[in-house]
């Protein structure tokens, strides 16, 4: 049985982790049984944005961690905890809390950062051989830490996006939503979903190869 870490970026699109794309990643790791554990990291969100409005509310605050607890039904960890040696692949999937709660690429353009727990994590995942998967905007977090290293990767086909995020040194892929862009030597998998989706079984299509492809490494 497969053991892979899902990092969450708190629970909706605009502000937190894309819900769609995260209950797909986990009934995809579901389906082939693997022992799925979901973390975030315990920091304030950006913000909060209004999802029937789309408009920031700003007079209220939420934590990543907790947000990203509706998502789990309750059975998550904070990210400290996370020890990567305990899992065999780590998915991350998109939402703008990709990146505005894990990286600030949505507040910073190509000159943005990434959290630090998040990228202990990755990192040290990364060095032990162990695959990673990025839906979505998530990718950003996976071009600005493994660009040196020659990464391919993918957020589908928006020019614009890419440039920004070859920044670091990464080659962006142009893919379609059904699709995905394996880097087999950095052992790291990208995957457009909901950059192109128009409806969740275009993302669900991608998202299972990314899913497959992960598990096919680990």
């Amino acid at each position: 049985m497969k053991k892979v870490a899902v990092i969450l970026s708190g629970c909706g699109v605009f502000d937190g982790a894309e819900i769609h794309e995260s209950v797909l990643t986990l009934l995809a790791l579901d389906r082939v049984n693997a022992k799925v554990t979901c973390a975030a990291p315990d920091v304030p969100q950006h913000h909060v944005v209004n999802h029937f409005t789309q408009q920031p509310a700003p007079d209220e605050t939420r934590n990543v961690l907790v947000e990203s607890a509706r998502i789990a039904r309750g059975n998550i960890v904070p990210l400290s905890q996370l020890k990567p040696a305990d899992v065999d692949a780590i998915i991350l999937p998109g939402g703008f809390g990709a990146a505005k709660n894990l990286c600030t690429f949505a507040l910073a353009g190509a000159d943005f950062g990434v959290n630090p727990e998040v990228a202990k994590v990755l990192q040290e995942a990364h060095k032990l051989g162990k695959p990673l998967g990025f839906v979505c905007l998530a990718p950003a977090v996976a071009a600005k830490l493994f660009g040196a290293e020659k990464l391919e990767f993918t957020i589908g086909n928006d020019a614009g996006t890419a440039r920004a995020l070859q920044v670091a040194g990464g080659h962006h892929v142009n893919c379609t939503v059904h699709n995905v862009v394996v880097d087999r030597r950095l052992k790291i998998v990208t995957t457009p979903a909901y950059m192109l989706a128009n409806r969740i079984t275009e993302a669900e299509a991608g998202i299972n190869k990314l899913v497959q492809a992960v598990l096919e490494m680990a």
